[in-house]
């Protein structure tokens, strides 16, 4: 399914997650985010589909729902990545077709790098709440206003 390759000791700022050749992508752009002192956790998917079929517990093991900055990094089509990223997250991935050229180059030129995968970590980090009680505080101004009571 997908395990975790790197920052799986601590709760993640940011979910790095790619595919295949993408994961050395990935592990690169880990290793500049890490110096940036963020909590970066990178993920593996060789199998998204093995992913899905794994225990509620594992997938939040892997995908901790407190942590909704998410970057895909795959050179194909981002349609698979969205129930991993979320409506936080961004995919870094090749939106054209038919290229040529050495790899490295044609990768650049598409804007398949590290920078970008870094660019794109930073942008959802930006994005989201500065403390982690967001989602607890959303749930208790519902409970409040549904039961019109001040406090709990």
């Amino acid at each position: 399914g997908a395990y975790i390759l790197a920052g799986g000791s601590s709760e993640p700022e940011v979910i790095l997650m790619a595919t295949g050749s993408e994961v050395a992508l990935m592990l690169e752009a880990h290793e500049m985010l890490a110096k940036q002192g963020k909590k970066v956790r990178s993920v593996s998917f060789p199998c998204m589909e093995l992913f899905k079929q794994q225990s509620l517990e594992y997938i939040e093991s892997v995908l901790p729902p407190s942590c909704r900055a998410r970057v895909s990094i795959e050179a194909a089509t981002k349609d698979m990545w969205g129930c991993f990223i979320g409506l936080d997250g961004e995919h870094v991935g090749m939106i054209t077709f038919g290229s040529s050229g050495p790899a490295k180059h044609v990768l650049k030129q598409l804007g398949f790098t590290v920078d970008a995968v870094v660019e794109a970590a930073n942008r959802v980090l930006a994005k989201q709440p500065r403390t982690m009680d967001s989602e607890a505080n959303v749930l208790r101004a519902h409970k409040k206003r549904k039961t019109g009571s001040r406090e709990f």
